[in-house]
């Protein structure tokens, strides 16, 4: 029997389906109309005659074009480049409707009770599927190669996988700019939502050749979703919590057509879904679990269709579209990990489905240079470009989970925070923004100014800054900081006393727990000489826990 959590999903999967038919008796050519007259980042001209604009890429049951039409399971496809001018020229001969278009911006899908979003960091693991992809060999990198490899999918995979949130790479900044945990149909996500995680220092958690059978020659829904199942028993992952940020790339080999990839009927390149969803052809898999999975082709099988030099001329491009494709499907499981419940629009298109094949140049498909190697990737829908207009971003800054609020004094105030002794709020010398804290003043003062937050912890690192000014010895007059686990009855010192004539800025960072509720107490300490006039103060910036 289905669980209610499951069940919700599935009523708001068919009202979403039931809108998208709606908009589509009222004229999804204004739609088409709108995205050509959009930003020109959103609207170059492409050899492949692509308009990158005119009609999301993935929307699916309604447009007899696309990969997922009677095929709801489909999550994120990412059609061939033929099959997109096809779907695009069918919505533009739609009937034009004089109504009000929606915004075309992603919303938040609501979650179900469950995980949508991938909030920790992401675990990315790589399954090579079946006995077809041959003899196994490990280079001094430590790639798993593969003898029935041609286009040497394996190796190039994981180098992107180790290199994503490496070297500042800010093309993963894009996802986090969405979050979990919000309401229903949110459009731009609160201050001290949970964001999307960045992956810092690589997202490739494990690499699994399964050998053990021949892949399908064209495997079903439910055997792409067992597949999945069955890593996590190989990577030891039998826990929802340890499946919590995982998603399963099902890599299927040279000659094969999952899910009917590469045949007059199935003109897709990759899709993702997980493996409960009972859409699934052969059903949900039956398991305690339900993990995120990609259903992804050798996509060299199908040359120029599904990315092949889309980027780079000759030899160099002969796996654009392995990790254009991957990127696609990457970036819309860490947004919708579990779909529809993520960020979609109203036609049910997903984040790497509304910049699809957007040619070269800026808003498009370009190299991401990585300390791993250079990597063809596909720009990603922000919902923030342009002041909340919406368009396809290759760059974003990085936005962090942060769990203490007005944690850069940034409202002018002391908003969530409790102060005593001698505190203001200054607006010259902030380590960023325009504002800092200060404890104490220039002037003699008598004991402890602090300010002080309690909070509980979303992430597993806290830090702040602080900058002391001190003209005494530490023995008089100090900044210091302490750390209460109120969950754990401890008490921590983070910042020993100090004391120094102009210290700079200088950060702290130390460990927590997270769930664990805190309270983080920044102190300056004066000794109230008044005869020599002077005070010590201390300004602190920048709190964040994340």
């Amino acid at each position: 029997m289905m669980s209610r959590t499951r069940a919700s999903r599935w009523i708001v999967r068919a009202a979403v389906a039931a809108v998208t038919a709606v908009l589509l008796t009222v004229g999804l050519a204004g739609v088409a109309a709108a995205r050509e007259a959009g930003p020109a980042t959103m609207t170059p001209a492409s050899r492949y005659a692509v308009a990158a604009s005119s009609f999301p890429v993935g929307t699916g049951n309604s447009n007899p074009y696309s990969p997922a039409y009677r095929h709801p399971y489909r999550h994120g496809v990412l059609p061939t480049i033929g099959r997109q001018r096809l779907m695009r020229s069918w919505a533009a001969r739609q009937p034009v409707s004089a109504q009000p278009q929606p915004s075309e911006n992603v919303t938040y899908g609501g979650g179900f009770n469950g995980p949508a979003v991938t909030t920790g960091h992401e675990k990315v693991y790589l399954v090579f599927w079946g006995s077809q992809w041959g003899q196994q060999s490990t280079a001094s990198n430590g790639d798993v190669a593969l003898s029935g490899d041609p286009s040497g999918t394996a190796p190039y995979l994981q180098q992107l996988f180790k290199g994503l949130g490496t070297g500042g790479e800010a093309w993963s900044g894009v996802m986090t700019q969405y979050c979990g945990d919000v309401a229903y149909n949110t459009e731009f996500c609160p201050a001290n939502s949970l964001h999307v995680s960045y992956p810092s220092g690589g997202a490739l958690a494990g690499v699994w050749v399964d050998e053990r059978t021949a892949a399908p020659v064209q495997a079903t829904g439910n055997q792409l979703g067992a597949e999945a199942i069955a890593a996590t028993a190989h990577f030891g992952n039998t826990t929802a919590a340890s499946n919590r940020n995982a998603q399963y790339v099902i890599l299927s080999p040279t000659g094969t057509n999952p899910d009917g990839f590469n045949t007059p009927n199935g003109q897709f390149c990759a899709w993702h879904d997980d493996s409960s969803d009972p859409d699934l052809p052969g059903g949900p898999v039956n398991s305690p679990l339900d993990v995120a999975f990609t259903n992804m082709p050798y996509v060299t099988d199908a040359g120029l269709g599904c990315g092949m030099n889309f980027v780079n001329p000759g030899s160099a491009g002969l796996v654009d579209g392995v990790s254009i494709v991957e990127g696609h499907e990457y970036a819309e499981t860490v947004t919708d990990q579990y779909p529809p419940a993520g960020w979609t629009d109203v036609q049910g298109a997903e984040v790497g489905d509304l910049c699809a094949w957007n040619p070269p140049g800026p808003g498009g498909t370009n190299d991401l240079t990585l300390p791993s190697g250079a990597f063809a990737m596909q720009s990603i829908y922000g919902n923030d470009l342009g002041g909340g207009a919406g368009g396809c971003e290759f760059s974003h800054p990085t936005v962090r989970n942060n769990w203490i609020l007005n944690s850069g004094f940034e409202t002018g105030t002391f908003a969530h925070w409790t102060t005593s002794g001698v505190t203001s709020i200054v607006s010259a010398g902030a380590h960023s923004g325009k504002f800092a804290a200060r404890a104490g003043r220039p002037t003699a003062s008598n004991g402890n100014s602090s300010i002080v937050q309690t909070f509980t912890a979303r992430g597993t690192h806290l830090s702040f800054w602080y900058n002391v000014s001190c003209p005494d010895t530490v023995a008089q007059s100090w900044a210091t900081a302490t750390l209460t686990d109120i969950t754990a009855h401890t008490v921590a010192t983070v910042l020993a006393k100090t004391c120094q004539a102009h210290s700079g800025w200088r950060q702290v960072s130390y460990l927590v727990i997270s769930g664990h509720s805190y309270t983080l107490t920044l102190t300056s300490h004066d000794d109230n000489d008044t005869k020599a006039g002077d005070g010590t103060y201390t300004l602190f910036d920048d709190a964040a826990n994340y």
